[in-house]
């Protein structure tokens, strides 16, 4: 099936930045759950992430599109890529916040743009104008300063950025809507969070649920802030052209930097600084290469 045409006109702005909104805001939750494994809280927010995604289907009337989906052996094939994917970014996103290398999170997400925008240009046709070539290449700029300071933690960084592109990348052009695929995605890491909350329930600290109805909350909450983004994340990415995508993930790395320095109180560096410099301003110029075209159409 191929890709839905792409255009910002269809709703698909305000989507991408609700879920970005959201993202950029999560480490605050996470630092509320940071005492719980970053496995098992994983593993519990895939738990609590199906119901919910069930009981939304079922309230929309889109049970059906289930056994749809799962009918078709490619669409099959392509959601179990994009569980895997999910699934390793989750977990080491969750262990690096966890254990306040914030920026490591950050500059993970920075370069996931960059991957986004080339894998739009070669794989799917898409055509940057100038000015947008030009945002990439300072935005690209201001990656490899905020890289090279960060050698040592590097491989969270492409660990996040490599999955979450792909993930990306299958769910554009899987053939099927954001809130079955996230459903059939959770369905298929249930067996495994499950085995894995199993295995911390037997440890000496016993299961996060039974630490007190304050923590039971605040994990078992994780559905919420699982399945709205993502499903915001992935409607967004069958209405946007996959660069357009790139650039507007520029918003939830900032930021989660902003608050490396503001919340978490990491010592901001001046290379750090002209990186953040950099990166904003290729923002700036994408966006408003965005609005002056959808201006002239």
């Amino acid at each position: 099936m191929p890709a839905p045409t792409p255009s910002p006109r269809t709703g698909g702005l305000p989507l991408a930045l609700g879920a970005h909104l959201i993202w950029g805001l999560l480490p605050l939750y996470l630092w509320l759950v940071s005492h719980v494994p970053a496995f098992e809280f994983v593993g519990w927010r895939v738990i609590s992430s199906l119901p919910l995604c069930l009981l939304i289907l079922a309230w929309r009337g889109q049970l059906g599109e289930l056994g749809a989906a799962l009918a078709n052996p490619r669409t099959r094939l392509m959601l179990l890529a994009s569980s895997l994917l999910i699934a390793i970014n989750w977990v080491v996103y969750v262990a690096a916040i966890q254990t306040e290398q914030v920026y490591a999170a950050s500059v993970g997400y920075y370069v996931t743009p960059l991957l986004s925008v080339l894998a739009g240009t070669l794989f799917l046709g898409e055509r940057l104008t100038r000015r947008q070539w030009l945002a990439v290449a300072i935005s690209t700029l201001g990656v490899l300063i905020l890289a090279w300071e960060a050698l040592a933690t590097l491989w969270i960084s492409l660990v996040l950025a490599l999955s979450w592109t792909a993930y990306g990348f299958v769910r554009k052009l899987a053939p099927v809507s954001a809130l079955t695929g996230l459903s059939i995605e959770v369905m298929v890491l249930t067996l495994p969070a499950m085995a894995v909350a199993g295995f911390y329930a037997q440890g000496p600290a016993g299961s996060a649920l039974l630490g007190g109805w304050q923590d039971a909350t605040l994990v078992l909450f994780s559905d919420v802030v699982t399945a709205v983004p993502l499903v915001l994340f992935a409607m967004a990415a069958q209405r946007l052209a996959y660069s357009t995508m790139g650039m507007i993930q520029f918003m939830s790395p900032s930021m989660v930097f902003v608050l490396g320095l503001v919340f978490f109180h990491k010592p901001l560096d001046g290379a750090q600084l002209v990186s953040f410099a950099l990166i904003w301003t290729a923002i700036a110029l994408f966006v408003w290469d965005l609005l002056a075209r959808s201006r002239q159409a």
